[in-house]
C-alpha cells in the first residue's frame, strides 16, 4: 500500500493558496457552479480557482476533493471497522486488493499492539444489515486465505463528524 506521506508537496503554497484552502477546507458550496462562487468569494477567475486546486492535489499539498456522505441517511445503519491479523510479509498486497474491493470506503495498514491487539489490516465497510457486513467481511476473508489468522468487526456506536486539519 501506498506511504501517505510519499507525496509530500513538491511546489511552494502561497497565500492565495492559503486563502483558497480556507474558502474550501469546510466544504464545497451546494451550489450548481461552486468553484465559481469560491472565486467570486475570493476575488480570482474561477479556471484559476480549479487550477490552483488541482495543482495543489496533484503536488500532495492537499490529498483529495471529494464527498464526505452520511452513511446512516443512505440508510446504512451497520458500518463496521473490520480489522485482521495477516502475514506481515503479505499485508501491503492484500491490502491493495481488499482496498479495490466496491464494498470497501477505506483500508490501510496499522501497527499491531501484542499481545492485546494483533491486527494490522483495518477496512471499513458500510452495509443496510449486520448480515450484510458479516458477508462483506466473509469475502475479505476468502480474498485473505491462509494469511489471514484473525479478524473482528468493530461496528460503529454513531456517527462522529469528520473534519480534516483546519487553517484558519
Amino acid at each position: 500500500m501506498a506511504d501517505p506521506t510519499s507525496n509530500s508537496a513538491k511546489l511552494p503554497v502561497d497565500s492565495l493558496d492559503l486563502r483558497l484552502i480556507a474558502a474550501t477546507q469546510g466544504g464545497l458550496p451546494l451550489v450548481p457552479r461552486p468553484y465559481h462562487a469560491i472565486a467570486e468569494k475570493i476575488g480570482i477567475p474561477a479556471e484559476e480557482v480549479m487550477a490552483r486546486l488541482e495543482r495543489m492535489r496533484a503536488s500532495g499539498a492537499i490529498r483529495r476533493i471529494g464527498l464526505v456522505p452520511n452513511h446512516y441517511a443512505l440508510g446504512y445503519h451497520a458500518n463496521g471497522m473490520s480489522v485482521w491479523d495477516v502475514a506481515d510479509e503479505l499485508v501491503d498486497e492484500l491490502g491493495e486488493r481488499v482496498g479495490r474491493l466496491d464494498f470497501v470506503s477505506h483500508c490501510y495498514r496499522r501497527p499491531r499492539r501484542r499481545p492485546q491487539w494483533p491486527y494490522n489490516l483495518f477496512a471499513m465497510l458500510h452495509g443496510k444489515t449486520r448480515e450484510e457486513v458479516t458477508a462483506y467481511a466473509e469475502e475479505i476473508r476468502a480474498l485473505l486465505g491462509p494469511a489471514c489468522h484473525a479478524s473482528d468487526i468493530l461496528y460503529s456506536q454513531g456517527i462522529l463528524k469528520k473534519t480534516g486539519l483546519r487553517i484558519t
